[in-house]
């Protein structure tokens, strides 16, 4: 089964949070085919998380896009993930950036199971 197109899926994750009263916005569009997704979302405290794509390990043959939290931690500090950032985009040129502020910190993606 196939995966909606990254493009898709991020236009339709921004509408999402709007619906729930939730500024997102696009900061960087990758591949509109297949390009991977990175979702950081700032708490408004000081701190932040990164969800990005789910190892193929965790990955469920279903066409759903799953995620998990980049980090060990439950948030990071906004320059870590800046770094983390940063790194990731050395390593993949294709790569979509999402931001999106919430003080709930909820991610309202599928996450993978561990």
């Amino acid at each position: 089964m196939s995966r909606l197109r990254s493009d898709i899926f991020v236009s339709a994750y921004i509408r999402r949070c709007e619906i729930d009263g939730v500024f997102a916005v696009l900061r960087r569009r990758g591949a509109a085919e297949a390009g991977a997704i990175i979702v950081r979302i700032d708490r408004l405290d000081g701190t932040c998380a990164l969800y990005g794509p789910a190892p193929q390990s965790l990955a469920e043959d279903d066409g759903v896009r799953r995620f998990v939290r980049m980090h060990a931690t439950e948030t990071i500090d906004p320059l870590a993930a800046e770094e983390r950032i940063a790194r990731e985009l050395k390593f993949d040129s294709d790569l979509w950036i999402v931001e999106v502020d919430d003080r709930a910190g909820t991610p309202r993606l599928d996450l993978a199971e561990d």
